[in-house]
């Protein structure tokens, strides 16, 4: 059930090394940066020192990214720090830059730094929003302002038909302005309308999930066909929940989870109706799967096959939601207040809606029920 190809790749790389005449330094150039190895055995060096002093990091981790950055003097460190706090970037967030981009120490921030944080300062990012998330996403820095971050900017303005929504999908992934548009955003995008997902869909997504259309365009395509061969409809938002949740997983670890699900007696057919009205179903851990069904089916009584009617309790808290609403839905019972409760009506209400339903309606019968209830909560977020 639910195939599709894992297509791997090997990538050849190609390392040249060069003797540095003016430092005794033995260079390797990589794809994932320039690293460099000191012959000098005369203790720390002055790279791991000024990180460990400026910059708050551990010998081990100022060892480490000691190895893709060198100097000998502290202007160049020291000015991409000044320029960082400048823009707000917090001592933390300068940090977690640094470790991720070591390189960026040597280099001219007016230059190469200051026109792209001003271009992102130009289309609506606050100092504080840039400074989030450039120190989750620095890889942005290196991309060409011109050749790279403003064409994809564009193109997803003259998608989106809106500068806030455009914002808010880099917020969410920042690669989005570094990857080709040609050879990942417009084929996936053809990929879905192809098999019949409205524009308003694919937009829908791309806002919300900008990562989503950075993968290879032939692995979406046997994803979609395959949820189309489920039976889902393709011009229905649940076909892109039931894409997102398959290309969030292996093959192996999908099957391991339809394992769990079979432990507790539920029939392939029954995970297949599961998935297709709830995708994300498969998408809890096998712990959590494993979890709610033990209490539900043995702690509650509830029956194995109507837990599989009702798949989107696995997307819920079992501490925070499912065994106090469980539990004070027993007193219920017992005290003949409600003769019956739908998992759906018990589960999937909001808080505020549930409280209302089964909390105050009962409230001159039991003036102790909200208490009662957020001590049930209580109990279970501590075990």
């Amino acid at each position: 059930m639910f195939y599709f190809i894992i297509r791997t790749s090997f990538v050849h790389v190609r390392q040249t090394i060069a003797a540095s005449q003016s430092s005794n330094l033995l260079i390797f150039k990589r794809p994932i940066g320039l690293r460099l190895f000191s012959n000098s055995s005369n203790g720390p060096s002055f790279t791991v020192s000024y990180l460990i002093n400026k910059c708050g990091f551990s010998t081990e981790m100022a060892s480490r990214v000691s190895n893709f950055v060198y100097f000998e003097t502290p202007e160049k460190p020291d000015s991409l720090i000044v320029f960082l706090e400048n823009h707000g970037f917090s001592q933390t967030q300068i940090a977690n830059l640094i470790k991720k981009q070591p390189r960026f120490l040597l280099s001219d921030t007016k230059k190469t730094l200051l026109p792209k944080l001003e271009f992102l300062y130009s289309i609506g990012f606050s100092r504080p929003e840039l400074a989030k998330l450039l120190s989750s996403y620095p890889h942005l820095l290196k991309s060409s302002l011109k050749k790279q971050i403003i064409p994809s900017f564009n193109i997803l303005r003259d998608l989106f038909q809106s500068d806030d929504k455009t914002i808010k999908a880099i917020k969410r992934f920042a690669g989005i302005l570094v990857r080709d548009s040609k050879s990942y955003l417009y084929p996936n995008m053809n990929v879905l309308r192809g098999i019949g997902v409205p524009e308003s869909n694919i937009l829908m997504l791309l806002y919300r999930h900008p990562r989503k259309f950075l993968y290879s365009p032939v692995r979406l395509k046997e994803i979609v066909e395959e949820v189309k061969g489920i039976g889902i409809d393709s011009s229905t938002k649940k076909f892109l929940a039931a894409v997102i949740a398959l290309r969030s997983m292996s093959k192996s670890t999908l099957e391991k989870k339809f394992d769990v699900y079979r432990r507790w007696g539920w029939s392939d057919q029954e995970i297949r109706e599961a998935f297709q009205r709830y995708p994300s179903c498969v998408t809890a851990s096998e712990d959590k799967i494993m979890a709610i069904m033990d209490f539900l089916v043995n702690k509650m009584g509830y029956h194995s096959n109507l837990v599989a009617k009702q798949p989107s309790i696995f997307s819920q808290s079992l501490e925070k939601r499912i065994v106090p609403r469980a539990l004070f839905a027993r007193e219920l019972l017992s005290l003949g207040l409600v003769k019956d409760l739908k998992l759906s009506v018990l589960f999937d209400t909001s808080e505020k809606v549930f409280i209302r339903m089964f909390v105050d309606r009962f409230v001159n019968k039991a003036p102790n029920f909200l208490k009662l209830y957020k001590e049930k909560r209580k109990i279970s977020e501590k075990n």
